[in-house]
């Protein structure tokens, strides 16, 4: 059985999940986005449990608290392989333009392809590359939850007119999750959490 917490991080206000197995005890982080006190408690707690570092995409709100992470964790860090290479653009992952500084350094350990999988626990990762607000972004689908980054927001989706971004591409991203059969919870970059029923009814970019 998965678990999730809800950690949010930093002046843009950046979901990190906490994902743990409650059988096995094994833990995967997605995108520490900042320096956080919460987070770093739970890493220094449960420092030998954390499998993964999950990036739904390059930019620094989702990545900059990762190399932290990386230093104090035997952690891989997972993201596509087309994002792997803005990681450490400070240009491109925006670290420079809208925080005035780059990232520490990351190193992804992990690069993806669509509907590739990781085993986690008594279950296992799909990654979906939804391209659109990165032409590297991806989901991460685990059991019935649903991890969308700056794809998918409840009731919006996330802005094309950064680096790589494209408003077609994430057209059709958003048409292929409004294509999954199963009702996901929906845990998005920023904002509050959904379920794909709900986004499939009322989220006109679902439509």
């Amino acid at each position: 059985m998965i678990e999730v917490q809800t950690i949010q991080v930093g002046e843009m206000e950046t979901n990190c999940y906490i994902i743990t197995d409650t059988e096995t005890n094994d833990i995967a982080i997605v995108d520490p986005g900042a320096v956080s006190k919460k987070v770093r408690k739970f890493v220094e707690r449960y420092t030998d449990n954390i499998r993964y570092i999950l990036l739904t995409h390059a930019h620094f709100d989702h990545i900059a608290y990762t190399a932290y992470i990386q230093k104090n964790t035997h952690a891989k860090t997972v993201i596509s392989e087309i994002d792997e290479q803005i990681l450490n653009d400070s240009m491109k992952n925006l670290s420079v333009p809208f925080d005035g500084r780059p990232v520490p350094e990351i190193k992804a350990d992990i690069t993806l392809k669509d509907n590739d999988t990781l085993p986690f626990g008594n279950t296992e990762i799909r990654f979906l590359l939804t391209p659109g607000h990165t032409q590297g972004s991806g989901c991460f689908l685990i059991e019935n939850h649903l991890f969308t980054g700056d794809t998918l927001m409840k009731l919006s989706m996330g802005r094309t007119d950064l680096p790589t971004g494209n408003i077609r591409e994430i057209g059709s991203s958003l048409q292929r999750l409004a294509k999954l059969e199963q009702n996901y919870k929906v845990y998005p970059g920023h904002g509050g959490l959904s379920d794909l029923a709900y986004e499939k009814m009322y989220n006109p970019y679902l439509n």
